[in-house]
């Protein structure tokens, strides 16, 4: 399932609020991506109108299953590599901002093996008392 960069910020950005406020409009998308209303409106009707979001009478925005999908996908991509690049000492601000890039354009294969690699390590932590 091949989607823009920016589509794939965006059905991640309303899977987070939504598990915020419960509810998600445009204008929350919009103060949490720090975009214009009127870019968030474009953006809400190109994935209303390709199937990953609906919006309600109330103007509620909800993933589909399609959309859902894609958002998990990438919302676990940017958990992994942020705490990946955190736990090898790379500044918090930059571990986001890279995390964010590097979600969108690794492979499949290359996140998985990442991800073995990231659940092997924290499985040999030793526990904390």
């Amino acid at each position: 399932m091949q989607i823009r960069e920016s589509a794939e910020d965006y059905l991640e950005a309303i899977l987070i609020l939504k598990g915020e406020n419960g509810n998600v409009r445009a204008i929350d998308i919009a103060h949490h991506l720090g975009f214009s209303r009127p870019s968030v409106s474009i953006a809400m009707k190109n994935l209303r109108e390709n199937g990953y979001i609906t919006v309600s009478q109330d103007a509620l925005i909800s993933l589909t299953a399609k959309g859902q999908e894609i958002a998990e996908r990438v919302y676990e991509r940017h958990q992994v590599l942020t705490d990946c690049l955190l736990r090898l000492g790379v500044n918090p601000a930059n571990a986001k901002a890279d995390a964010c890039r590097l979600e969108h354009d690794l492979s499949d294969d290359s996140f998985a093996k990442i991800k073995a690699y990231y659940l092997q390590c924290l499985a040999n932590q030793p526990k904390a008392n």
